[in-house]
C-alpha cells in the first residue's frame, strides 16, 4: 500500500472515530437529558402524592375516628347494620355555627329532615337554633324535643309547597308561622280560617345543589313562587288578611365550596331589591345549606368566609328598608352530616370477569343497602369507606361495595350518572366490618322498609357512652299500620 493510501485509511479511521466519539457524546447528553427529565418526573409525582396524602390526611381527621368507638362490641350488641351518632360531634358542630351567627340579628335555623332523632332535636335545642320543618309531623317532633310553638318568635316554621295531611291543622293549633311555597296556599288558609302571620317562599330564578337532581332554584325548580309573581302574591295574601312578615330563598350549596357564599352575596342583591314591597317583613331566610366535605380530597367551606355575606346582608337590609331585618341562615346538612355513620358487615366477596360486555369487578356484598343510605343510588353522591377488621392492613384494590336488594341499583359505589365506580379498598374478608362515612344527614331520615326489612338501629355516643336511641323495626312495626276498615 503506498504512503498516499495508507494516510487516507487513517484519516478515514480518525474521522470515524470522530464520529463514533460525537454520537457516543450526543448518546451521552441524551441520556443525561432523559435520567433528568425521569428526575423531575419522579419529583413532581413526589409532591403531587405527597400533597394528596396531606390533603387527605387532613380530611381523614375530620372523619369520625373510628378507633374512639368499640365498634366489634356495638355491632355485637345490635347487630348490623347500624347508624353510630357521636353527640360531641355535633355540639362542636352547633357551637361553631353559634359563633357564626353572633350578633342579635342573626338566627340559625336547623332543617330537621336532615336528621330527627330526638336526641338529636334536643342538642340543637339546647343550642339555641331554631327549627325549619316541612312536614306537620315535623312540627310535632320539634315541640317534643322541647322547641316552643308561637310566631313571636316563630322557633319553628313550616316550610312547604303543598300542605299535606295534618300539616295545616298543625300550625293552626300550634300557631306556627307557615312559610308557602305556592300561591295557591294563600287560598287554603283563608278557606281554613287562619289570620294571621305568614312567610313567603321566593323562587329567585338562580341557584345551584350539590347535584343537577338538587336544583332548589331556577326554572327547573319546583320550590318557591316564581320572583315575577310575587307582587301578584303580596295582594292576595293582603286581600286574604295574611301578614308577610318574612322571606325566604333556598338555592342550594352548589358543588364547589366557594359557590355557596357567592351565590348569598346574589341571594342578598336579590331581597334587598325587593324588601321595600313588602313593609310588614321583618326578617329573611337564607336557605341553602352549607357545604359539607365529603370526599378526602374535598376542601371544608370555611365558616369565616360567610360571616362578610352574613354582616353585608343586615346592614344592607335595616338601610334598604329603615328598620332592623333578622337574618336566618340555614346550614342544612352541615351540622349533622360527620356526625353519624352507617356500619354493616361484610358477607361475601364475588367476582365477574370480562367480557365484550365490559369489564369484571370484585364484589364487596354488605347487610345495608339503600333503604337504609340512599344517597349513592338515589344522587350517586360519594361516602367515604373504612375497613374494620382482619382486612383492614392490606393494600387498597379496585372494589364495588353492594347491598343485599333485589335491585341492580343497591350499589353505595356509584357516580352521578348511575355508573359502577370502584373504589380503592382494602379487600375484606367476610365478617370484616365496614363503614361508611358521613351519613348523619339524609342517612336514617330517608330510609325505608323496602322488601319489608325494618328500620335500623341508631345508636348515639356520648363522653364514652353508648346508648341505643332507637331500636331495629320487628316485622310486627313494619306492619302495624296495615288495616281492614270498610269505608261503606
Amino acid at each position: 500500500m503506498s504512503r498516499i493510501s495508507r494516510d487516507r485509511l487513517s484519516r478515514a479511521k480518525l474521522a470515524r472515530a470522530h464520529a463514533v466519539a460525537s454520537l457516543d457524546n450526543a448518546s451521552l447528553g441524551e441520556e443525561r437529558r432523559l435520567i433528568n427529565a425521569s428526575h423531575a418526573i419522579r419529583a413532581r409525582v413526589c409532591y403531587i402524592a405527597s400533597t394528596m396524602k396531606r390533603q387527605i390526611s387532613a380530611r381523614l381527621t375530620r372523619l369520625m375516628n373510628l378507633d374512639t368507638y368499640p365498634l366489634i362490641q356495638l355491632a355485637a350488641r345490635v347487630g348490623t347494620p347500624f347508624f353510630l351518632l357521636d353527640a360531641e360531634i355535633l355540639r362542636g358542630n352547633l357551637r361553631r355555627l353559634n359563633a357564626l351567627a353572633a350578633g342579635p340579628q342573626v338566627v340559625v335555623r336547623y332543617a330537621m329532615k336532615a336528621n330527627s332523632v330526638r336526641q338529636v332535636l334536643e342538642q340543637v335545642c339546647k343550642a339555641g337554633l331554631w327549627i325549619d320543618a316541612v312536614s306537620g309531623n315535623e312540627v310535632l317532633r320539634a315541640m317534643r324535643a322541647g322547641f316552643p310553638g308561637g310566631t313571636e318568635p316563630p322557633r319553628i316554621m313550616l316550610t312547604a309547597d303543598v300542605f299535606r295531611d295534618n300539616a295545616r291543622e298543625v300550625l293552626q293549633q300550634h300557631h306556627i308561622l307557615p312559610n308557602l311555597g305556592s300561591p295557591g296556599m294563600i287560598r287554603q288558609l283563608a278557606a281554613a280560617g287562619y289570620r294571621g302571620p305568614v312567610a313567603v317562599r321566593a323562587n329567585p330564578g338562580f341557584g345551584h345543589g350539590h347535584v343537577e337532581a338538587c336544583d332548589t332554584g331556577g326554572p327547573s325548580s319546583k320550590h318557591g313562587v316564581w320572583h315575577e309573581d310575587l307582587e301578584d302574591l303580596r295582594r292576595a295574601a293582603a286581600g286574604a288578611g295574611l301578614t308577610i312578615v318574612a322571606l325566604h330563598a333556598h338555592i342550594g350549596t352548589g358543588p364547589q365550596p366557594r359557590e355557596f357564599d357567592q351565590n348569598m352575596r346574589k341571594l342578598v342583591d336579590f331581597f334587598e331589591a325587593i324588601l321595600p314591597e313588602f313593609p310588614d317583613a321583618n326578617a329573611v331566610n337564607f336557605g341553602g345549606g352549607i357545604p359539607h366535605p365529603y370526599r378526602p380530597d374535598e376542601p371544608a367551606y370555611d365558616l369565616s368566609w360567610y360571616r362578610p355575606v352574613i354582616e353585608e346582608a343586615v346592614a344592607r337590609f335595616a338601610r334598604a328598608v329603615g328598620r332592623p331585618i333578622r337574618v336566618e341562615i340555614e346550614p342544612g346538612r352541615y351540622a349533622v352530616a360527620g356526625t353519624a355513620a352507617l356500619v354493616c358487615r361484610v358477607h361475601d366477596i364475588k367476582t365477574t370477569r370480562a367480557n365484550p360486555k365490559g369489564p369484571g369487578h370484585r364484589f364487596v356484598m354488605v347487610d345495608a343497602g339503600f333503604c337504609d343510605l340512599v344517597r349513592p343510588a338515589m344522587y350517586g353522591s360519594y361516602h367515604h369507606i373504612s375497613v374494620v377488621g382482619a382486612g383492614a392492613s392490606r393494600p387498597p384494590e379496585p372494589l364495588v361495595v353492594a347491598g343485599p336488594l333485589c335491585e341492580s341499583g343497591d350499589v353505595f359505589t356509584r357516580d352521578a350518572n348511575e355508573m359502577l365506580t370502584p373504589r380503592l379498598l382494602p379487600r375484606p374478608e367476610p365478617g370484616d366490618l365496614l363503614v361508611l362515612h358521613d351519613a348523619g344527614a339524609y342517612g336514617s331520615a330517608m330510609s325505608s322498609n323496602y322488601v319489608s326489612l325494618g328500620r335500623v338501629p341508631q345508636v348515639l355516643w356520648d363522653a364514652g357512652r353508648a346508648t341505643l336511641v332507637t331500636r331495629r323495626e320487628s316485622v310486627d312495626d313494619v306492619v302495624r299500620a296495615e288495616c281492614e276498615e270498610p269505608l261503606d
